[in-house]
């Protein structure tokens, strides 16, 4: 479930963050689905359960997952969660069209590259 990249060099609690928020936005894990136990993902992972404890403290605080004192922590509705990060998404690819006007790239040009990379994935 959940794989952990030893040369990236964010922290892995943020790792574990990013991992858990693609899991949840993608519809894997479901509204009120259970998460693992701190302490079961800590072991499989194989590393200090505050890192998890840590985590799941910054999946809360971001609207990812609630706790149930005594039962654990669960997913919570996504559904405007996947609306925010669109938008957000949309913001920075925004961003970066201006950015790219800017430097004196054309409309086609992003088109062109887009495209490209549509073709790439349907030959793979």
């Amino acid at each position: 479930m959940i794989i952990l990249d030893y040369k990236d060099t964010r922290p892995i609690y943020e790792q574990i963050v990013e991992r858990f928020k693609l899991l949840i936005l993608k519809g894997v894990l479901v509204k009120d689905e259970q998460m693992p136990s701190v302490r079961s993902l800590a072991m499989e992972l194989s590393i200090n359960p505050n890192t998890i404890q840590k985590a799941y403290a910054e999946l809360e605080r971001q609207g990812y997952i609630y706790t149930i004192k005594g039962r654990g922590n669960f997913i919570s509705d996504s559904s405007s969660l996947l609306e925010e990060r669109k938008e957000e998404l949309k913001q920075r690819l925004l961003l970066l069209y201006q950015e790219g006007r800017e430097l004196g790239m054309e409309k086609k040009d992003f088109l062109d590259y887009l495209n490209g990379v549509k073709e790439e994935r349907q030959n793979d």
